[in-house]
């Protein structure tokens, strides 16, 4: 489950919603109070995303926290936000327009998976310059499902034709890829067999960064990156620790809290 992000200042704004200033005040994001909220995980991988230009299409968009937040930082980049669920991609829309950028980012509320859907949306197959998604964590079965609709949603995948959705979800993303584009994830560190299964020969230049809570302690979160076409070798860039030993954030992932630095993937 995604860490709720130090720093986040909320307020009231109707009932059973929130309005928060996210990213060091930079995005002001309406979301509902209860169920799925943005977290350590949608800063990550922003963060880990750099500056893009262009068209991003962020996948699995929710209220549109990454997505928004790529399209602010570059004037040149416009969003794609994707969400299945109609209650959030309606929260992506208020939040664009809240931040200013209704111009440059477009919802679209559809499932993924479906290219049938994504074509009726005027969402074209390999037109994207930059993908990011922070797909659900766990497949149907695997976890006890929240009751709150909008949890549940956000944590456990669709079942998928051929029964692998994570791999059915990469492979979705990364379908709207152009070649030469960029490609960002955040997943669970033991989910890499799936993943890398998902990138075959649709990615080079893949890159893993492990991040952990703590030093010492096992890496719980993990960000890939890749370009599509690239014939650059697999590595492994270097680890990410988020907290001191007294619970404090380290000065790197305070930085990126804040929308001050992006992830270092080191050199290649």
């Amino acid at each position: 489950m995604p860490d709720p992000s130090p720093g986040l200042e909320s307020g009231p704004i109707a009932d059973g919603f929130s309005v928060d200033r996210w990213l060091g005040g930079r995005l002001a994001l309406v979301q509902p109070q209860g169920g799925h909220r943005v977290g350590t995980d949608a800063a990550l991988l922003a963060a880990a995303a750099g500056t893009p230009e262009g068209r991003i299409a962020d996948v699995g968009a929710g209220v549109g926290a990454v997505g928004l937040a790529l399209a602010q930082r570059s004037e040149r980049a416009s969003a794609d936000l994707i969400e299945i669920d109609p209650d959030l991609a309606r929260l992506a829309g208020i939040n664009a327009a809240r931040n200013g950028l209704q111009a440059r980012a477009r919802v679209l509320s559809l499932d993924v998976l479906r290219p049938g859907e994504r074509r009726e949306a005027g969402l074209a197959d390999e037109t994207a310059d930059c993908v990011v998604t922070n797909p659900p964590f766990f497949k149907s079965g695997a976890v006890r499902v929240s009751p709150n609709q909008g949890r549940a949603r956000a944590h456990v995948l669709p079942s998928a034709e051929g029964g692998a959705p994570l791999e059915a979800w990469i492979r979705a993303s990364l379908a709207l890829l152009a070649p030469g584009g960029s490609f960002a994830m955040i997943h669970r560190p033991d989910a890499l067999a799936a993943i890398l299964a998902a990138v075959d020969r649709r990615l080079g230049a893949l890159a893993l960064l492990p991040v952990h809570a703590f030093a010492g302690a096992g890496a719980h979160r993990l960000l890939i990156s890749g370009v599509k076409g690239s014939k650059a070798p697999l590595r492994i860039a270097p680890a990410l620790i988020l907290h001191e030993a007294d619970g404090r954030l380290t000065g790197e992932a305070d930085a990126i809290h804040r929308g001050e630095a992006l992830v270092e993937w080191g050199a290649a």
